[in-house]
């Protein structure tokens, strides 16, 4: 449905004693794939969270296969694969841009949350419109 890349060079302070990305830094690059592909869309996180709606994380694995090391350029992949409804599931893929080696994978769920109330709510319409754009723009190309 929608696929977005975005690139990330493997900072010194990234790495752990072993000389590898520590494995919890996985989880900060997701999310920073995630709200530059929304982005991209026309979905910047503050405007939805400026329409009363937040999005938290409910579920969230990562599977490694190889290691990062630093000053690695990395391509994370982040596809959205359906129409979210009141989840938003996420793929992600991490590559090392020079060898295209798979890195990790990995899956993230947010949930529509009315910040005011506390509850699950279905995708803003807003969401749905822009999804539906980009659904058709990744699609004719």
């Amino acid at each position: 449905m929608i696929e977005y890349v975005h690139q990330h060079r493997v900072r010194y302070r990234e790495c752990d004693p072993m000389g590898v990305v520590y494995h919890a830094h996985y989880v900060d690059h997701f999310e920073v794939a995630r709200t530059e592909a929304l982005r991209s869309v026309g979905l910047p996180y503050r405007s939805i969270e400026d329409s009363g709606i937040i999005m938290p994380v409910v579920d969230l694995q990562v599977k490694y296969h190889r290691p990062a090391r630093y000053d690695d350029l990395l391509n994370i992949v982040t596809r959205f694969n359906r129409m979210p409804d009141v989840r938003v599931p996420i793929e992600y893929e991490v590559r090392n841009a020079d060898s295209d080696e798979l890195v990790a994978t990995g899956h993230v769920t947010l949930c529509f949350v009315d910040q005011a109330s506390g509850r699950p709510v279905r995708a803003p319409e807003n969401v749905l419109a822009a999804f539906e754009r980009a659904s058709i723009v990744h699609s004719g190309s």
